[in-house]
């Protein structure tokens, strides 16, 4: 799960959802790509930075230094203090923030037309000529050692960093992307620096912007701000996910209620059966009211308040998940309900009308994620950097059309195997 900066609204917390399309793309002399999006009819533009760089490239010691760095992007550069960061696009009413997953860092803004250049020379500045100014780390360290307290104190948040442990043990990817208290205090200047020059690798950083402005002018904006970055083509070793092992796990907690996930290791980013378990998760647990999940278990029975399943592929692995929260005497009657759910699709086929209306709704809901435009850059950029290419909405389309019953069967009996799954439940303490 991503560790936003509280203020972000507009995060891509479990899957980056593709929009429409239609795009231009300069590539700089230095490797950084810029994607433009044109929007001709909003005085509104959105900018994003997006490294091909998170927590799992950090090792065991140094766990949280993605996420560490992210911070102190906004704590001074060359010709900048905290103060000039924060006031710059604020001053003149824009938005700024950024976040850190496992695999990628990103910044972004939002912003009047007139003030991209502003918005430009600010991105460039903070994310390429930080100074990591040393008073300012012992104070990020107790900033972000509140954050992990924060995130403790929430057990949805919590359960799903323990669970990735589980699920990810022995790995950097099982690893909590704000680190460990111990690894936090120990962090000094020089491995910020180190952990920059290893991974900011310039053919890995894309520039989205989404506005009204010509190809022309945004290749010179470009070339002024980024075209003097130096190249880093420094190549990553990031290490594979291999050996999973199933765990049943149950935990007491200081909580008023039980918390529960249910899941398993599955497809990356360009297994076949991506797009196929898209869909399945969707239909399953995605958002709205009318996923099977929420319909049976909280509509018919009435045992939880919150149900939701995740689908989360990333470069040579991926996670499936079902969450649930409920009162602690619901718990185990929740669990049974979700496997009755998840065996009706090892052994039953959708029928026509039911992939059909799955269909429907997965592509409505794509549609209806354009409106959030800086969340469509953020996906844009994302999407750039995991395949080379931006799908067109109708690409996208024909994709999940494409996705056949017998598919589905086949990822439901490759994915919820009940022989398979973890589970890790919180109960409270008596």
């Amino acid at each position: 799960m991503a560790k936003p900066d509280q203020k972000l609204i507009l995060q891509p917390k479990y899957v980056s959802l593709p929009v429409q399309m239609e795009y231009s793309l300069i590539t700089l002399k230095n490797g950084i790509r810029v994607l433009h999006k044109p929007a001709q009819e909003s005085g509104i533009m959105h900018m994003c930075l997006v490294v091909n760089t998170g927590s799992r490239d950090e090792t065991a010691e140094k766990a949280g230094l993605a996420h560490f760095i992210e911070h102190l992007l906004f704590k001074g550069t060359k010709k900048r203090n905290t103060y000039q960061i924060l006031n710059r696009l604020e001053v003149v009413g824009a938005d700024l923030n950024a976040y850190t997953t496992k695999e990628q860092t990103c910044i972004h803004a939002s912003f009047l037309n007139e003030h991209l250049e502003r918005s430009l020379d600010l991105l460039t500045d903070i994310m390429f000529y930080s100074t990591f100014p040393e008073n300012e780390l012992e104070k990020e360290k107790g900033i972000v050692l509140d954050e992990l307290d924060s995130y403790k104190d929430t057990p949805e948040e919590h359960i799903q960093d323990e669970f990735d442990e589980i699920v990810f043990k022995g790995h950097v990817l099982g690893q909590n992307i704000l680190g460990t208290p111990e690894t936090i205090k120990a962090f000094k200047q020089s491995d910020i620096f180190n952990f920059v020059n290893d991974n900011y690798n310039t053919h890995e950083i894309v520039l989205g912007v989404y506005g009204n402005i010509s190809e022309k002018k945004l290749q010179k904006l470009t070339e002024k701000y980024l075209g003097s970055i130096p190249e880093n083509n420094h190549k990553k070793n990031r290490v594979e996910a291999n050996g999973y092992s199933p765990q049943i796990i149950q935990l007491e907690k200081n909580c008023n209620q039980s918390h529960c996930i249910i899941g398993s290791r599955s497809y990356n980013l360009t297994d076949s059966h991506k797009m196929g378990m898209l869909l399945l998760n969707n239909l399953l647990g995605g958002p709205g009211m009318s996923s099977k999940l929420n319909l049976e278990i909280r509509e018919r029975f009435g045992a939880c308040y919150t149900i939701e399943s995740n689908f989360v592929p990333m470069t040579d692995t991926g996670m499936f998940s079902i969450y649930f929260g409920t009162d602690a005497e619901k718990t185990n009657r929740c669990i049974k309900l979700i496997h009755k759910e998840l065996k009706k699709l090892r052994e039953q086929p959708l029928s026509t009308l039911l992939l059909q209306q799955a269909k429907r709704r997965f592509k409505g809901q794509i549609a209806l994620a354009e409106e959030s435009r800086i969340s469509v850059i953020i996906a844009m950029s994302k999407s750039l950097l995991d395949y080379g290419r931006v799908d067109s909405l109708e690409e996208i389309f024909n994709k999940i059309d494409a996705v056949t019953s017998v598919e589905l069967l086949e990822i439901a009996n490759q994915n919820f195997d009940p022989a398979q799954l973890s589970m890790l439940t919180f109960m409270p303490t008596e």
